[in-house]
């Protein structure tokens, strides 16, 4: 099938740096349905997060939790939540190194600790607020995707005793933990089939390290003018800045629009 898909990151591509979206941005997507591009989102956020971006672009499919949780036209086609038990291991080392975690269902998302700065000052990069708390909330609910607050190379010691999950850093404060081999790329194939496209034609745009996957193993990647080294290193075309207007020059550059 000849139809294209385009796949779009949302901190730093979609968004800019200041959490906004660009009316040009809002436009190319516009332009871009119009044109017949088949349009999704692929994130590391829980869908609950950006609703309203959703609704603003005109977007019913998307990819959350850095591929373990696939929309296609408001309909799950794909869940891949971390194991409860392994969850638990890795929960109960964390409490021993006084690390807090945030537990991330479909429909929301708790803290195991009360007021944490870590918490407070990553989430808050997002514009997001300290989660409530409840500590056992992975014990009843399908969870897609934790986050690990630990600083710099205190991950590597999970990493090595907790084997059924990937770690992403996206904060000086914070990691992704996803099921292991878990991936933008892998949710992406999911909506590609379920959607009866071809991976031939699609396109991803991204600049964080969980992009790096995607923007590799996609049609044709793009990484943002601010995307970290390892992303740009494995795209095939290198954009401006998300402040510069670097996806809409993008979406023109790799021949999306004419």
């Amino acid at each position: 099938m000849d139809k294209k898909i385009a796949l779009f990151d949302i901190d730093g591509t979609l968004l800019t740096h200041n959490k906004e979206l660009p009316e040009k941005t809002k436009q190319a997507i516009s332009d871009l349905k119009e044109a017949g591009v088949y349009c999704a989102i692929a994130t590391g956020r829980a869908p609950f997060m950006y609703e309203d971006l959703r609704k603003t672009l005109g977007i019913d499919s998307f990819i959350s939790f850095n591929g373990q949780y696939v929309v296609l036209e408001g309909e799950v086609v794909y869940k891949n939540p971390l194991s409860t038990e392994h969850l638990k291991a890795l929960h109960m080392d964390a409490q021993d190194h006084n690390h807090p975690m945030v537990f991330m269902d479909h429909a929301g998302m708790k803290a195991t600790t009360p007021d944490h700065s870590h918490i407070t000052k990553s989430l808050g990069s997002l514009y997001l607020d300290h989660p409530p708390v409840d500590a056992a909330y992975y014990e009843t609910r399908e969870i897609y995707q934790s986050l690990l607050f630990c600083e710099g190379d205190e991950i590597e010691e999970y990493r090595e005793k907790h084997t059924s999950f990937d770690y992403i850093r996206w904060h000086e404060y914070s990691c992704d933990v996803l099921p292991s081999g878990g991936s933008k790329a892998e949710g992406i194939k999911k909506l590609i089939e379920a959607a009866g496209l071809s991976i031939e034609n699609s396109y991803a745009f991204g600049d964080g390290l969980n992009d790096i996957e995607m923007i590799r193993d996609v049609g044709t990647g793009v990484a943002m003018g601010n995307a970290v080294p390892e992303t740009k290193q494995v795209s095939d075309y290198v954009t401006d800045d998300v402040d510069e207007g670097g996806l809409v020059k993008a979406i023109y550059e790799v021949g999306l629009l004419k």
